[in-house]
């Protein structure tokens, strides 16, 4: 049987839950205490038959979420992820998301060209939806064509307060 560890790191944008596999890799993350519901965002080939445990941390990916707390927006740049979608274009772009540095929000044309696929906005923006490791996979760095933020699972005061988080270092 599969084991998902999930902890919750308090933070100024409200609880951030993160789960993770056996291997250390996050499946899923968002500003949420609602463990269940996370979970039900991690594709079923990675969640399916799996015991969930809580954890006071999980060590250094908890310690990771704090040093970008406290001013190092890349110390989270390469926290392992393992997220599946059932197509390419989908895989593709969380990939090309992660690559969006903070500080530096990108549109989502923008996001659709960087990603390959310039008239795919639509699937720039699901990408976004779709993303289960939002926070290490940085949707939150994608905003509307004018600039305002758009929408985002963990509420519009969250991807505020974190693109003001990152716009001020």
């Amino acid at each position: 049987m599969t084991t998902l560890n999930h902890a919750m790191t308090v933070t100024p944008a409200g609880p951030l839950t993160i789960v993770a596999g056996p291997d250390g890799r996050v499946r899923a993350t968002g500003f949420t205490a609602d463990v269940p519901g996370l979970v039900a965002l991690i594709h079923p080939t990675l969640r399916d038959g799996a015991e969930l445990r809580e954890r006071a941390d999980l060590g250094e990916i908890t310690g990771k979420v704090r040093s970008y707390l406290d001013g190092d927006l890349t110390a989270i740049d390469d926290v392992p992820v393992h997220q599946h979608s059932d197509g390419a274009f989908m895989t593709h772009a969380w990939a090309v998301m992660r690559g969006i540095k903070a500080g530096e929000p990108v549109t989502y044309t923008r996001f659709a060209e960087l990603s390959g696929r310039p008239a795919a906005i639509r699937a720039a923006a699901a990408a976004c939806a779709r993303n289960a490791v939002a926070f290490f996979v940085p949707c939150h760095r994608v905003l509307r064509v004018d600039t305002s933020l758009g929408g985002y699972r963990w509420g519009l005061e969250v991807k505020q307060w974190l693109l003001d988080h990152e716009a001020r270092r």
